[in-house]
Parts: C-alpha cells; sequence; structure tokens
C-alpha cells in the first residue's frame, strides 16, 4: 500500500459512520444503508487500494468465475433428523433403556458411553455413567445430564454447565 492510501485508511478509523456512508458513496458511486463502521472502513480501504494499485487481473477474475460456477453452494443448511418421539418421564424416574435414546444435537458434546463423569459438589463426589440411551447415577437411568443435575442440586440448571463439559470441549 503506497503512503498515501495507507494516511487515508488511517484516517477513516476517526470518521463517523455518517461520515463513513458518505466517502463510501464517494468511492463507490452508491450509497448504502450499513451502519457497521467496522464493516464501511474495511470495504472503503479496500475500494482505495483498489483504485491506487489496481484491481484483480482479467485472469484472476476469469478463474473466480470458474470457480464460483462450479461450487456447489447450499442455500440453506441440511435440515437436522428430527429424534424419535418419546413418552414423557419425570426427572426422577427410572427409565428403561431400551426405549430412550440421546438428543441427536447433544451426542457431540458428551463423553462416549462407557465413561464416569465425577463432580464435587457441596464437598461431596458424585459419579454419573455414560450409557448409551441415558446416565445412571444413584442406580437410576435418567434421560438427560440436566436432569441428573437437578437431582443433586434440587434447582435446573445445564447438566453439560454443571459437569463442567463445556469447557473440557476445544476443536
Amino acid at each position: 500500500m503506497s503512503l498515501n492510501v495507507a494516511n487515508e485508511v488511517a484516517a477513516l478509523q476517526r470518521l463517523s459512520v455518517k461520515q463513513l456512508q458518505a466517502r463510501y458513496a464517494q468511492a463507490f458511486g452508491e450509497s448504502t444503508n450499513v451502519h457497521n463502521k467496522t464493516w464501511l472502513v474495511k470495504r472503503i480501504a479496500w475500494r482505495l487500494q483498489a483504485l491506487a494499485e489496481g484491481d484483480l487481473s482479467q485472469r484472476a477474475r476469469e478463474r473466480a468465475a470458474r470457480l464460483a460456477n462450479d461450487a456447489d453452494l447450499r442455500v440453506l443448511p441440511p435440515k437436522m433428523p428430527r429424534p424419535a418421539a418419546h413418552p414423557k418421564h419425570s426427572a426422577g424416574a427410572a427409565l428403561d433403556k431400551e426405549t430412550v435414546s440421546m438428543p441427536v444435537l447433544a451426542r457431540g458434546r458428551l463423553p462416549m458411553p462407557g465413561t464416569v463423569i465425577s463432580r464435587i459438589y457441596k464437598g461431596q463426589t458424585f459419579h454419573v455413567k455414560v450409557w448409551p440411551h441415558g446416565f445412571e447415577f444413584g442406580g437410576q437411568l435418567y434421560q438427560s445430564l440436566s436432569a441428573v443435575a437437578k437431582a443433586i442440586t434440587g434447582q435446573h440448571c445445564s447438566g453439560i454447565a454443571f459437569f463442567h463439559l463445556d469447557k473440557e470441549v476445544s476443536q
């Protein structure tokens, strides 16, 4: 970037949103209704650099057009399959291991079946075993970790947060 363009881009940071909208109209030849200052600064800076140092080459434009035509773009994400309907159970009721399955969306954040989750709460250590179709605690099978957390604390709370599973996930 040439020194002149660098100074102009630095000056954009000090402008108000209204002033940036006017500068956008000047740079692009059309007005905008965007009120996001960061976006306006980036777009105007790009345009100033393109005008000062040259835009994309014709070859690069053609390549981008070919890539865009070849792309299999989705307008909407695929629909998630709905979990099968299950009979209603109370949070503390024992559940039949054969009839209950974990919700589809929760599977990615939960430990593998067979894992024992431990949590110290008010000086006591609580252990929960993960099954393919629920969570075993105190000799009972619960449908969700939140139901186990409610049985332990006496109040509703997120099971993922209660057992600190949200902090262990990193990708």
